[in-house]
C-alpha cells in the first residue's frame, strides 16, 4: 500500500504519558498507533520494540479502561426488542470541534478505575469515554466556530495524514486479526488525531465504527452456520436421509440469502472505512440501500424462526444422533459454547441492534450534518418493517402452538380421523381449559377438559401429564366439524361447583363447611345429532365464557366465508318452481291448496335423443320431460308411483319402474312426445313389460353389454330374486327365436335367477361382476352365470376370516362394527402412483373401511366413521358423497378426510338407476324448497364438481405436506 506523507505537527509539551503503566498491558501489539508514537518520541531513530512497549504501556494507563470488554460485542447493542433498516447519504461531517491548540499544552483527564469499566452508558456518555478531553476554566481549547477558516479546511486532510500508521491495523481488523481488546475506534486512531476532535465528535466515530465492527461480526456468524452446522450435517447420519433436505430447509431456512445481503453490505463498509478512516462522514447510504434489498428475505425469515426453533428443538428430543452432532460442533472454537438457537436467532435480533446503534448516532451528530435528517428516515422504514414482522412472527407463534397440539393429540385406537391437519391453512384459532358436568349414578361429578378448536374442527380433550413426559392430549369425543357445530345458549345461570383440598380429598372441614365456586355453562351441539352428541360446558368466569362465544361465533363465520368460496361440488339449480306437493295438511284434501301439484321427486334421469339434450323426472302422478334448461316440463307418461327411470341412448330404450312393474319404452317417442311431435298413445303402444313385483333395477352396460338387472320379490316370500336381461339388437338373427320364450321382442336371459337375501337393496356393478347389497353382507356374483355364482362362487366381502382368531384384535373389532352396519357400495380407491396397490373401500351406513383386491380388510383394520347415517352415496372421481335427509356429506376416498357439506331438508339421490363402473358421471338430487300457497315446492339440483384455480396434483401436494410433517409422523 502506498504511504501518505507523515504530518507535521508539533507535540506540544507536558504530552508525555504518566509513568503509571498497566499492569494488564503486559505485551506490546503490534498497533501502527504505538509505531507512530514511537516514531515522534524518538526522533527518525529506528522502531524498537522495547522502546514501543514501553510507551504503549504508559498509554494503556493514560487512556484504556483497566478491565477492557471480556468479548467483541457491542457496547451499543443493548435492546434487542426492535429492528431497524439502514438508509443512505454520503457527506462530509460539519460536527467537528476543535480542541487542538496550535500554541500550549492540551489537558487532559485521567480516568479513574471506576470511569475504566466499559458499559453501554459509560461508552455512550462523553464524560466517561477513554478519550475524551476535558478543558479547565477559561483557559479551554478554542471552539470550531473561532478557529481560522484556513484551518477548518485543512481539518479533514490533516486527519487523513495523521492516520497513515493505522492503515495496516485498519486492514488487520478487517480480516479479524487484531486481539478482542484493540477493536475499538480510539486504539486504531493517535492520541493527536483524537485530540482535534470534540468529544461528541469523538463517540459518534466510536459507534460508527461498533456498526461496522458488529456487522463484521454478524457476517462471521452467517458463515459459521453454513460451514460448522449445515454442511457437516448433510455428511453425517444425524437425521436420516430421507428427512435431512426439509429438516435443512425448514430449520434454516432462508439464511443463505440473508448472509449474501449482509456479505455484500460488509464489503461496502470496509470500502467506507479504507477511504475516510478515521474521520468517516456517514454509512446511512450503505445502509439504506442495502436494507430495502433484503427487507423481503428479513420478513420470511422473522415470521419462520419460531417455526425453525420447533424444528430444532424437536429434533433435539428425539434424536440422539443430532444431540451428538450438536456436542461435536460446540468443540470449535469459533462457536465459543454457544448453542445453535443463538445462532439461527441472529437474524430475528440483527436489524433491532442495527436500530439501535443508529438512534445512537443520531445523539451525537449535529444538526446542520446530513445524517442529522437521514438517519430517522432510515430509523423510521426499520421501525415499520419491525413491527410489520411481528405480526409474522405471531402467526407463527400460533402454527407452533397448533402444531404442539397436533404432536400430542391421541385417538381412539381403530378410527381413521383426517382432521386436515397437513394444510397449510390450518390454525389454532383458541385453546383453554373447561369443564364439563357427567351424572354417575348416586350424584354428578366434574372433569377438566382441554378445548382446542381449530380453524375447521373443535377437539375435546382430556390432558394426561405423565411424570418427565411429553403431555398428550386423548381425544375424549369425536371432533366436531365446524360444519357441524352449533351453539345454543351462552346465558346460563352460574352453577356451583365444590372445591377440593389442595390434597386432592376433601378434608374434615370441607365436609363441614364446603367451599364452592361458580362455572358459567353454555352448551354446543352436533347438527347431524341434536340430542346424542350435545355437550354442556362450564367456563370458570363470565369473562372466559363470552370469550368463548366470541371466538366460536367468529370462527364459525369464518368458516362458513370460507366454505362458500372453495366449494368442490356446486348445487346447480335445474328446476325450482314446477314440482309441488302438498303440506302434510293438506295430503287428504290436495284440492284445497286451489293449485295443480305433481308430487315430490322420486327419480330422474338424463336422456339423449338425436342430439337432443332432455331431463326426465318422475312424480307420483307420471313421468315429465323437458329440454335441457328449459323450466316447463310435458308429462308423457300417465303411469302410478314410478320409483326409477334410466335411459340408454345406444339401444334406443327408455327404462320405467311404477305399480304394475318393469318396462321399456322406446326412447326416440319419449323424446319425440316431450317435443310435442308425438302423442302419449304411440308411447305406450311401444312399451314392454320386463318383470312383475320388481322391488328396484339397475341397468347399464356389464363388459360391454347393454343388461337390465331387477330384483324381485313376492309379497310374502322369504327370499329375492336377482335377474338379468340382455337388451337384443333387432339385427340379430337369434332375437326372434327367443321372443316365444320370454314374451320379449328386445330382450333375452342373461344367466340364470340367483336367490337373494330379501332385505336387499342395492346392486352396482363392480370389475364386471354384481356387486349386491343387504342388511348386514355384500356379495360378488357374476352376472353370465348368476346361478353358479349363487351356489358356489358368490363372496362376501369383507373377508373377516382372519377375525376368528383372538390374535387378530383389531380385525375383530372391526368385523363387529361392520355386522350392525348397513352396507351401501364398494368402490375402488384411485391410484395416483404406478405402484400403489389395489385397494377398495366398503361403503356402509354409518362408517366405511378399506380393503385389499381379495376383501381383507388393510390399514391394521382402521375405519372411518360418517358424521351422518348415509341412505345412498354417489362417487365422483377422487371424492364420495354420501347422502342423508338433511346433510349431504363430501369425503375423499382415500383418507376420508371432510371435504364440504350441504345442508338441506328431505334430501333424496334420485339418479339411482344407472349402472356404472364406480365412477358416476352425474349426481342429481333432490330437496325440499320454499313454501308456496300451502304447496311445497321440490328443489331439483344437480352437483357439479369445481376445478381448482391452481390445476396442480393433489398427490404432490399430500407428499410435500407429509415431508413437512415427517417429525410428526415419526412420534
Amino acid at each position: 500500500m502506498a504511504h501518505r506523507p507523515r504530518p507535521q505537527v508539533t507535540i506540544p509539551p507536558g504530552a508525555a504519558p504518566p509513568s503509571n503503566p498497566s499492569p494488564s498491558a503486559r505485551e506490546p501489539p503490534l498497533s501502527p498507533i504505538n509505531l507512530w508514537a514511537d516514531r515522534r518520541r524518538s526522533s527518525h531513530s529506528p522502531y524498537t520494540p522495547t522502546a514501543t512497549s514501553s510507551y504503549f504501556s504508559q498509554r494503556i494507563s493514560l487512556d484504556v479502561p483497566g478491565r477492557p470488554p471480556s468479548r467483541a460485542a457491542s457496547a451499543y447493542e443493548g435492546d434487542i426488542s426492535r429492528i431497524s433498516l439502514p438508509e443512505p447519504q454520503l457527506f462530509r461531517s460539519s460536527s467537528q470541534r476543535s480542541t487542538y491548540r496550535l500554541n500550549g499544552p492540551v489537558h487532559t483527564h485521567r480516568s479513574t478505575r471506576s470511569e475504566s469499566v466499559l458499559t453501554p452508558d459509560s461508552l455512550l456518555t462523553p464524560t466517561t469515554y477513554p478519550g475524551s478531553i476535558h478543558s479547565s476554566g477559561d483557559s479551554g481549547p478554542p471552539s470550531f466556530e473561532n478557529t481560522p477558516e484556513l484551518y477548518v479546511k485543512d481539518l479533514s486532510s490533516e486527519l487523513s495524514t495523521l492516520s497513515i500508521d493505522s492503515d495496516e491495523a485498519l486492514l488487520k481488523f478487517h480480516r479479524g486479526q487484531l486481539l478482542e481488546i484493540d477493536e475499538l475506534w480510539y486504539r486504531l486512531v493517535p492520541p493527536e488525531a483524537r485530540e482535534v476532535l470534540d468529544q461528541k465528535e469523538v463517540q459518534r466515530q466510536s459507534i460508527l465504527f461498533e456498526l461496522v465492527k458488529s456487522e463484521r461480526d454478524y457476517v462471521s456468524d452467517l458463515e459459521l452456520v453454513q460451514e460448522v452446522f449445515i454442511d457437516p450435517l448433510r455428511n453425517t447420519l444425524a437425521v436420516p436421509d430421507n428427512r435431512i433436505a426439509t429438516f435443512i430447509s425448514e430449520t434454516f431456512f432462508n439464511i443463505n440469502q440473508i448472509l449474501a445481503h449482509h456479505q455484500r453490505m460488509l464489503s461496502a463498509l470496509f470500502d467506507r472505512q479504507r477511504e475516510q478512516f478515521p474521520l468517516v462522514q456517514s454509512l446511512t447510504d450503505i445502509i439504506l440501500d442495502n436494507s430495502l434489498k433484503f427487507r423481503q428475505d428479513y420478513e420470511e425469515y422473522i415470521a419462520h424462526y419460531p417455526l425453525a426453533e420447533m424444528r430444532h428443538r424437536n429434533e433435539m428430543r428425539r434424536n440422539q444422533r443430532y444431540q451428538y452432532f450438536l456436542q461435536q460442533c460446540s468443540h470449535n472454537p469459533r462457536v465459543r459454547k454457544r448453542d445453535l438457537i443463538t445462532f439461527i436467532s441472529r437474524p430475528v435480533t440483527r436489524l433491532p441492534r442495527l436500530l439501535l446503534l443508529l438512534e445512537n448516532i443520531k445523539k451525537y451528530t449535529d444538526p446542520d450534518h446530513p445524517d442529522f435528517e437521514a438517519i430517522p428516515l432510515v430509523v423510521g422504514i426499520l421501525s415499520d418493517f419491525i413491527k410489520g414482522a411481528q405480526h409474522g412472527i405471531e402467526e407463527a407463534e400460533e402454527k407452533v402452538h397448533f402444531w404442539s397440539l397436533c404432536e400430542s393429540l391421541t385417538f381412539q385406537k381403530g378410527e381413521i380421523i383426517d382432521l386436515d391437519l397437513y394444510d397449510a391453512a390450518r390454525s389454532l384459532q383458541h385453546q383453554g381449559q373447561l369443564s364439563r358436568r357427567y351424572r354417575s349414578e348416586m350424584n354428578f361429578h366434574w372433569a377438566d377438559l382441554h378445548v382446542a378448536l381449530l380453524d375447521n374442527y373443535l377437539l375435546l380433550l382430556k390432558p394426561d401429564a405423565r411424570p418427565n413426559a411429553v403431555i398428550r392430549h386423548a381425544v375424549v369425543s369425536r371432533p366436531i366439524p365446524l360444519d357441524y357445530l352449533r351453539l345454543a345458549a351462552f346465558d346460563g345461570p352460574p352453577e356451583n361447583r365444590k372445591e377440593k383440598s389442595e390434597e386432592g380429598s376433601l378434608g374434615l372441614l370441607d365436609r363441614v363447611r364446603p367451599r364452592y365456586r361458580p362455572m358459567f355453562p353454555f352448551t354446543v351441539y352436533h347438527a347431524a345429532a341434536k340430542m346424542t352428541r350435545r355437550y354442556t360446558l362450564y367456563a370458570s368466569s363470565e369473562a372466559e365464557r363470552q370469550k368463548w362465544e366470541e371466538v366460536l361465533q367468529h370462527t364459525l363465520r369464518m368458516r362458513t366465508i370460507r366454505q362458500e368460496g372453495n366449494k368442490f361440488f356446486e348445487p346447480f339449480v335445474i328446476n325450482d318452481g314446477f314440482f309441488k306437493r302438498p303440506e302434510l295438511a293438506l295430503i287428504n284434501n290436495p284440492h284445497a291448496a286451489g293449485s295443480h301439484y305433481t308430487g315430490p321427486v322420486t327419480a330422474v334421469t338424463k336422456m339423449y335423443s338425436n342430439g337432443v339434450k332432455f331431463r326426465a323426472v318422475a312424480c307420483p302422478s307420471g313421468v315429465y320431460i323437458a329440454q335441457k334448461d328449459e323450466p316447463a316440463f310435458r308429462k308423457v307418461l300417465d303411469v302410478d308411483n314410478p320409483t326409477c327411470l334410466v335411459a340408454i341412448e345406444e339401444v334406443n330404450k327408455f327404462f320405467v319402474l311404477h305399480d304394475y312393474g318393469l318396462c321399456s319404452y322406446s326412447l326416440d317417442l319419449v323424446a319425440r312426445a316431450a317435443l310435442g311431435m308425438s302423442s302419449v298413445q304411440s308411447v305406450e303402444a311401444s312399451r314392454e313389460r320386463l318383470a312383475t313385483d320388481v322391488v328396484f333395477f339397475r341397468a347399464g352396460k356389464i363388459a360391454k353389454r347393454v343388461v337390465v338387472l331387477y330384483v324381485s320379490r313376492k309379497y310374502y316370500a322369504v327370499v329375492a330374486q336377482l335377474s338379468a336381461l340382455e337388451v337384443v339388437n333387432r339385427g340379430d338373427p337369434s332375437a326372434s327365436s327367443r321372443r316365444i320364450a320370454n314374451g320379449l321382442h328386445s330382450f333375452r336371459p342373461f344367466g340364470e335367477s340367483l336367490t337373494i337375501p330379501k332385505d336387499t337393496h342395492n346392486i352396482s356393478v363392480f370389475n364386471n361382476h354384481v356387486v349386491v347389497c343387504s342388511e348386514n353382507k355384500i356379495q360378488i356374483a357374476d352376472p353370465a352365470n348368476l346361478r353358479l355364482s349363487g351356489s358356489h362362487r358368490t363372496a362376501s366381502f369383507p373377508d373377516f376370516t382372519d377375525a376368528e382368531t383372538q390374535i387378530n384384535l383389531p380385525m375383530s373389532s372391526l368385523k363387529n362394527r361392520c355386522q350392525s352396519a348397513k352396507p351401501l357400495g364398494l368402490i375402488r380407491c384411485p391410484k395416483y402412483d404406478k405402484d400403489d396397490k389395489d385397494e377398495f373401500l366398503v361403503i356402509y351406513d354409518e362408517l366405511g373401511c378399506y380393503t385389499d383386491q381379495h376383501g381383507v380388510p388393510t390399514r391394521n383394520s382402521g375405519y372411518l366413521r360418517w358424521e351422518v347415517k348415509a341412505v345412498s352415496y354417489s362417487y365422483r372421481g377422487d371424492y364420495i358423497i354420501l347422502f342423508s335427509p338433511e346433510f349431504i356429506e363430501i369425503r375423499t376416498v382415500r383418507t376420508g378426510k371432510l371435504m364440504q357439506v350441504i345442508e338441506g331438508e328431505d334430501i333424496r339421490r334420485v339418479d339411482v338407476g344407472l349402472l356404472s363402473d364406480g365412477r358416476d358421471a352425474t349426481t342429481l338430487v333432490a330437496w325440499k324448497g320454499r313454501e308456496e300457497r300451502g304447496l311445497v315446492v321440490d328443489t331439483l339440483v344437480e352437483l357439479i364438481e369445481t376445478a381448482p384455480l391452481q390445476h396442480s396434483s393433489s398427490r404432490a401436494s399430500e407428499v410435500r405436506s407429509e415431508q413437512q410433517w415427517a417429525d410428526f409422523d415419526e412420534l
